[in-house]
């Protein structure tokens, strides 16, 4: 909910500030805005708004008792999304496509991260990942580490997505240095794709993003990247989840 909340301060103000700006340009006659003056006004409402939702509060959230190997790897975060569908399907087929589905089957998943990378080339990874490889092995091969994995059941996974100035890992981290790491600077996103059984021939399928910042200067920068992308990121995760049943009712 307070994500929600802030996502929603960001975008409305950049939607009233743009609406502001244009006027000031060029006042909108349809809106009965025939001066200027309402237009700087919706702009500074709109600066106000965008600004409020940046500086929003990111509360921590703490899991007491671990029940999947995500809250293992990421038992206090700040930022997260949570989706689930049902697919008809055993849990063993789901799980197997969860594995196998590539970029090109998620509709809008290449669009969204060519965007979110500002149209910017880059070497395959995640936000440019090639066709036809499993998209997971393509997140794990590059800039993911692989956490955990219960065949048939959950796999997690996760990345730095923010690091202090000048640092650079000095070998490949282990899940262990993950679960450990707490210096400042840092942000930790962790994912994971959870399938529970519903009977013997329909699942659920959960995923869930969780970001961890070390300290509250981390976690302000990463807010305000965070509610920016958090609409596409969402997206994305939905696209995701109907491309695998897709693939698994097919």
């Amino acid at each position: 909910m307070v994500c929600m909340t802030a996502v929603v301060l960001v975008y409305s103000g950049l939607l009233i500030g743009l609406l502001g700006f244009f006027s000031i340009i060029k006042p909108a006659g349809f809106l009965k805005i025939r001066t200027r003056s309402p237009g700087i006004l919706l702009l500074v409402v709109g600066v106000a708004l965008t600004a409020s939702g940046f500086v929003f509060p990111a509360p921590e959230h703490h899991i007491a008792v671990p029940q999947t190997r995500l809250d293992e790897f990421a038992p206090t975060y700040q930022f997260n999304e949570f989706h689930s569908i049902r697919i008809n399907a055993p849990a063993d087929r789901v799980y197997a496509v969860i594995k196998t589905v590539s970029a090109d089957e998620i509709p809008l998943f290449n669009t969204l991260t060519w965007i979110r990378r500002g149209g910017r080339p880059a070497p395959p990874s995640i936000m440019n990942a090639p066709p036809h490889q499993p998209l997971l092995e393509v997140a794990t091969r590059t800039s993911f580490l692989l956490l955990a994995e219960e065949p048939n059941h959950e796999i997690v996974f996760g990345t730095a997505v923010l690091v202090p100035p000048g640092w650079h890992a000095t070998r490949r981290p282990t899940p262990e240095d993950f679960k450990s790491l707490r210096a400042p600077g840092f942000a930790l996103a962790s994912m994971n794709f959870l399938v529970e059984p519903a009977d013997a021939n329909t699942s659920v399928v959960t995923t869930e993003t969780r970001v961890y910042a070390t300290d509250a200067p981390s976690a302000r920068k990463f807010a305000r990247y965070w509610r920016v992308i958090y609409p596409g990121s969402a997206l994305i995760r939905r696209m995701w989840l109907r491309a695998i049943k897709r693939r698994a009712e097919s």
